[in-house]
């Protein structure tokens, strides 16, 4: 493999979800990896493994998904860009450490590429059941960033827009692959290094002695800097003031909490990714994301071929959710129809913003498999089938 200066491996390849992401951790800066073996995200770290060492690049296989999720953050403090990898029972061992990230407002990437549960379930094979874990997984309140590819062509350009968000809003960033995505083989595009839209780290450069950890300065976002370079930091989990320095009041909390949420809800509409296709006229939609949303796809076309007005909204960045697009939708369509490879998860999402307006149709799959088009083209009939009574 042939890569530029910047590690890019540029032109055409024919490469699987798992290494596309690899690929585009590389492109979007990323210099850190720290994980542990687990199926099916272990070709992740296959490639950076095998990668790393002609660009600069550090990975460590640790002990465990825990040490994994706290090794990526000290390597953040330390200037670079870093990420872990992992499926289901050791996304579900990061989670403490993934809200460390988010109290910390330590920018990271988790990859979590999905397989069926759970514990340790059907380890080959696909699912969606990690997506509350990813917003609510870990305890107290904070706010996150999800992504959700269908395609190795996405795993490369998301992986890279997940770094650019982490940096963004200083915040953890879930990307939620499956099996089905992660292990599917087909071209992927990757353009010359500077043709790559990277956000690089935002840096304090006032006077060190003036430095506050946590002061937004009128802003959502502080800026970081790095260990080692003179700084008084103090990184702690703990409910802290603007030094980062511990502080056990009601006032600080006050002041923290929705802060760390805030920045993320306000900005809510620019964060938003979505495709729609066929919307303008539709009078049932079908909501997807991941993989489900290539299986939908069949079912879509013969509903259409029968006559019935159906559109496909396609959520790409899953958490936060697009509320205010789906309350308009809501307001607009005759029936949703929601499949996806769990047994309700993001649907309740759907439900709640919907708030009743309009019937809103759980396509479930417990995984192991996709979805036949049939069900998918089932439900669609069933829900016109509804609007019409």
């Amino acid at each position: 493999m042939k890569a530029d200066p910047k590690g890019v491996l540029t032109g055409a390849h024919f490469i699987d979800g798992d290494h596309a992401c690899s690929e585009g951790a590389l492109a979007a800066g990323c210099r850190f990896v720290a994980g542990y073996p687990i199926t099916p995200s272990t070709e992740v770290v296959e490639r950076i493994a095998e990668r790393f060492p002609h660009i600069g690049g550090i990975f460590i296989q640790m002990e465990d998904e825990i040490a994994s999720s706290i090794a990526i953050q000290g390597a953040v403090w330390g200037g670079k860009k870093a990420m872990t990898v992992t499926s289901g029972p050791g996304f579900s061992l990061m989670m403490e450490h993934i809200g460390y990230a988010a109290m910390t407002e330590t920018p990271c990437v988790f990859v979590d590429v999905q397989r069926a549960g759970p514990s340790t379930g059907l380890p080959t094979q696909p699912a969606q059941g990690d997506m509350m874990q990813a917003r609510w997984g870990s305890h107290g309140d904070y706010s996150i960033i999800a992504l959700s590819p269908n395609s190795p062509q996405e795993c490369f350009d998301l992986t890279i827009k997940a770094f650019n968000l982490s940096e963004q809003f200083r915040v953890p960033v879930m990307f939620m692959m499956d099996e089905c995505v992660g292990h599917m083989i087909e071209r992927v595009m990757i353009p010359p290094a500077d043709e790559i839209e990277i956000l690089p780290r935002r840096f304090y450069e006032g006077a060190k002695e003036n430095y506050m950890l946590y002061h937004a300065n009128g802003e959502m976002v502080p800026p970081m800097v790095k260990a080692g370079d003179g700084y008084n930091i103090h990184v702690t989990g703990l409910t802290h003031d603007e030094r980062g320095y511990p502080s056990m009041t009601v006032a600080t909390q006050e002041k923290l909490i929705p802060r760390l949420i805030d920045k993320i809800k306000l900005n809510e509409e620019k964060i938003a990714d979505y495709r729609e296709d066929q919307i303008e006229d539709a009078e049932i939609v079908v909501v997807t994301y991941g993989i489900t949303s290539r299986t939908a796809i069949p079912a879509i076309e013969q509903a259409r071929k029968e006559g019935l007005k159906v559109g496909h909204l396609r959520l790409i960045v899953v958490w936060p959710f697009p509320e205010k697009y789906i309350r308009s939708l809501a307001s607009k369509v005759k029936a949703i129809v929601v499949p996806e490879l769990n047994q309700g998860q993001v649907v309740l999402e759907v439900e709640r913003c919907a708030a009743g307006k309009v019937p809103v149709k759980l396509v479930p799959h417990v995984g192991g498999t996709v979805h036949n088009p049939k069900d998918i083209y089932n439900a669609i009939i069933s829900s016109n089938n509804q609007k019409a009574e």
